[in-house]
């Protein structure tokens, strides 16, 4: 449908300027009723976004501060693909100290998430130990020995408890942080997995012991390797990863 589906959202809403950072998605501010607000446009799928949505206004009423879908008229969370969700203040971490309530926001996230079904289409690290494709993972198209590795590196992870990660945290632009608060904003890489994925953070701000922190760091950068094959960005992640 294209940005045309904006008018879902009522008369008096029009596109601002076009916003940067995403890769997958095309997101621009937008004003709606006077008040400013983000427009994403995307290809997922209507179940794909039914899981983020909902899991935007759970942790919203949990009383954490994330992105909160605002409603077309009739009430839907988003169509044609198009969300539009608040816009939220701040600027990114900065020092160690932030980066450390960063770590203390994730967790929140991780413990209110417990036991939430996968997104839609979405595989985890130990589902890809026996399966190839989920979503932008097709570990088909990686060469043979690059897969060994990363189901290695997954491995370690194998049999923990899981939850929803944000999948993307380490990406300074991801949070708005204010004095008072801790924003968590884009959520499209958001699935359920093993919370260490989310906690390899600058400076080691979330203290994982450095037995975890090695777990953890070679899982996820296997993880971002699979996600963006074969990219500079996908290369340079995969060299990480040790040899098996």
């Amino acid at each position: 449908m294209g940005w045309e589906a904006l008018g879902q959202w009522g008369d008096d809403v029009t596109r601002v300027e076009r916003l940067t950072g995403g890769v997958a998605n095309d997101v621009w501010s937008v004003r709606i009723d006077g008040r400013l607000a983000v427009g994403r446009l995307g290809t997922r799928s209507d179940a794909d976004l039914a899981w983020e949505t909902e899991l935007m206004r759970d942790l919203d009423g949990a009383g954490l501060t994330v992105p909160v879908p605002i409603p077309t008229t009739d009430g839907r969370l988003f169509a044609g693909g198009l969300v539009v969700m608040t816009y939220l203040e701040g600027g990114p971490p900065e020092t160690p100290a932030d980066w450390r309530r960063v770590a203390a926001t994730l967790r929140e996230v991780h413990r209110l998430t417990r036991g939430r079904p996968q997104r839609p289409g979405w595989r985890s690290s130990a589902d890809l130990l026996h399966t190839e494709t989920g979503t932008k993972v097709d570990l088909g198209a990686m060469p043979p020995e690059s897969v060994a590795r990363c189901r290695a590196a997954w491995a370690r992870l194998a049999g923990r408890p899981t939850c929803v990660v944000h999948g993307n945290p380490t990406n300074p632009s991801n949070i708005r942080m204010t004095a008072e608060r801790v924003a968590l904003i884009d959520w499209d890489e958001a699935h359920v997995d093993v919370p260490d994925l989310d906690l390899v953070l600058p400076g080691n701000a979330a203290g994982l012991d450095d037995h975890a922190h090695d777990i953890a760091a070679q899982a996820s950068a296997a993880w971002e390797a699979a996600v963006c094959w074969d990219d500079d960005y996908a290369v340079r992640r995969l060299a990480k990863v040790r040899a098996v």
